[in-house]
């Protein structure tokens, strides 16, 4: 699109018509992340009638929501940075700073043969919340924290299939 302009007629409607839109991040690519998806602006309107419980787990509404507002903090340090610079943050910015990095390394990137499964998403997107002190994970409830949290070793969560029930 012109400029990379994703308000553009073309891609603006196509959302409409395919229920969604997956926007390519042109400085994802240059620093090697494949696929270079931006998860800010790209959308579903199908992804609620298809998660949580019965579907996939019953925390990754609250866990994609954190996630995303996690990230788009993120984004808004990394503006912030670049125009005062890193040495200047706050400590809790530095923590959003690790977290786009981490995020953008092992979440979003994946290898072209990888079939990475959505128990084993959810417990990576969990571990990368776990970066942040609980005060900040303000989109999950406190039960899910307990539950799936990092703050544990991972052999101390129960483990559950996509349907809620214990292994």
């Amino acid at each position: 699109m012109p400029d990379d302009d994703i308000t553009h007629p073309i891609p603006d409607l196509t959302g409409y018509i395919t229920e969604g839109q997956i926007v390519l991040d042109r400085g994802l690519s240059q620093r090697g992340i494949y696929p270079p998806i931006n998860i800010l602006p790209s959308l579903s309107r199908l992804m609620s009638d298809g998660i949580g419980p019965g579907r996939t787990r019953e925390d990754h509404p609250n866990l994609a929501n954190q996630i995303y507002a996690l990230y788009a903090q993120a984004k808004r340090v990394e503006t912030l940075t670049s125009i005062i610079g890193e040495e200047d943050l706050s400590t809790r910015d530095r923590l959003y700073l690790k977290f786009s990095l981490e995020l953008e390394r092992r979440f979003i990137q994946q290898d072209r043969r990888q079939n990475r499964e959505i128990l084993e998403t959810l417990d990576l997107a969990w571990e990368l919340a776990g970066i942040f002190p609980v005060r900040e994970l303000t989109r999950l409830k406190p039960e899910q924290i307990r539950q799936y949290g990092t703050r544990r070793r991972p052999t101390e969560r129960a483990k559950t299939d996509p349907f809620g029930k214990q292994e």
